[in-house]
């Protein structure tokens, strides 16, 4: 171990359905503090990708307030989301400019959902339109949405509908909703778009680079842990490719670029609307809370990094938290990942630059059980994790000392 203080950073994701990624940074150092004692410089920078905890890193980090608004989870049962609202200093002399975070998981998330049967093709977006009506009521003009975490694949049609469009069918009737609605979709009216939505200026925080359709799009990837079968999932890539052609066509953009623009996947492409329709600007929601937080500067002098997410498996590799935290680290700095499960292997995580991972499983038992107990094992797993690296220090330390 270096002689001077170590410098400890933890930067992991929320455990979805478990704990958030402030209560994670708070339970792992606790086990970082746990083993080194007074012997380290531990700091605690939760992190998020666009997903569940988004928001309250966003907030935390710009300052601002939260207000609690009326809107419905994604099988349209009535319930509270949050919108985040923040005026930065130097617009602060001017309250025309003002913009709300967003977190859309707040109404359509598949956390909330899962009390009953998924249901892949009927659920629906509204309760983020609600959201953003709520931030538009009260004055917003800048709109960051953020959008990890989602149960819907309708490409954001419930979105559109509570902003006033009218998706209909051949014979001019509304269309049902969730996916299984853009199956009948034929035309698309606008003209009752609340006019606010298309002069607020819209950033997207995606935490996937993945198109809308095709083998790498919305359906197929992300379709079956939202329960869709292989005939749902063809059947969702279908309506996301004819609400877009649509959405296009009235928009006067390239559909084909549409389709394949990097992001647009995230969410059951609940993008797809603001990005035709209103410009809005995808990105990264990963790199936008590393920077909002000050990642990159803590990392700097770091002797040793923690991140975490529930499951580390290939996609954590891809826009995840965990990727974030490994580009921003220095290649001589170890980075140890504490998940709920890992699904890599050690070739893989030598590729990655991981120096280790771990389970906070201590044996069976089910999901439900390691949730409730999730911050316990987060705390006992990185005690483990300190105190072998301690060992290895001192034995370092030793063999040192005889040469």
């Amino acid at each position: 171990m270096n002689p001077k203080t170590p410098v400890i950073v933890i930067a992991p994701d929320s455990l979805k359905g478990s704990c958030s990624s402030v209560q994670a940074a708070r339970a792992i150092a606790r086990g970082v503090r746990a083993a080194f004692g007074e012997r380290a410089d531990v700091r605690e920078l939760p992190m998020a990708d666009g997903g569940e905890g988004t928001l309250d890193a966003l907030v935390a980090a710009w300052g601002g307030d939260v207000t609690w608004v009326e809107t419905s989870d994604a099988l349209g049962r009535p319930g509270k989301g949050r919108v985040g609202f923040e005026l930065s200093n130097e617009r602060a002399g001017s309250a025309s400019r003002l913009r709300a975070i967003i977190e859309a998981a707040d109404a359509n998330g598949l956390p909330a959902v899962l009390d009953q049967p998924l249901r892949p093709l009927d659920a629906d977006s509204v309760g983020v339109g609600a959201l953003i009506l709520a931030a538009l009521d009260a004055g917003a003009d800048e709109l960051l949405l953020c959008i990890g975490g989602s149960a819907t694949n309708d490409g954001g049609a419930g979105m559109l509908r509570a902003l006033g469009a009218r998706l209909l069918d051949a014979q001019g009737c509304e269309v049902a909703v969730g996916a299984r609605g853009l199956l009948q979709l034929h035309s698309i009216d606008l003209r009752g778009i609340d006019p606010r939505a298309a002069r607020a200026s819209w950033r997207i925080a995606c935490d996937v680079d993945n198109p809308l359709i095709g083998p790498r799009g919305a359906a197929a990837v992300f379709g079956p842990q939202k329960g869709a079968t292989a005939e749902e999932v063809e059947q969702i890539d279908k309506g996301l490719a004819t609400l877009a052609r649509l959405l296009a066509q009235e928009a006067g953009v390239d559909a084909l670029e549409l389709q394949a623009r990097a992001g647009l996947g995230a969410a059951g492409g609940l993008a797809l609307g603001p990005c035709a329709l209103f410009g809005a600007e995808l990105l990264p929601g990963a790199q936008l809370v590393s920077d909002a937080i000050g990642l990159p500067a803590a990392l700097a002098d770091a002797t040793i990094v923690f991140t975490g997410e529930g499951r580390l498996d290939s996609q954590s590799l891809d826009g995840k938290v965990v990727s974030q935290v490994l580009a921003e680290a220095s290649p001589d700095t170890p980075v140890f990942v504490i998940a709920g499960s890992n699904r890599l292997s050690g070739e893989a995580l030598r590729d990655a630059g991981i120096a280790a991972a771990f389970s906070i499983a201590q044996g069976p038992a089910t999901l439900d059980e390691m949730r409730a107990e999730a911050s316990r094992l987060l705390e006992d797993t990185a005690r483990q994790v300190c105190g072998a690296i301690l060992a290895a220090a001192k034995i370092e330390a030793t063999n040192s000392a005889s040469d």
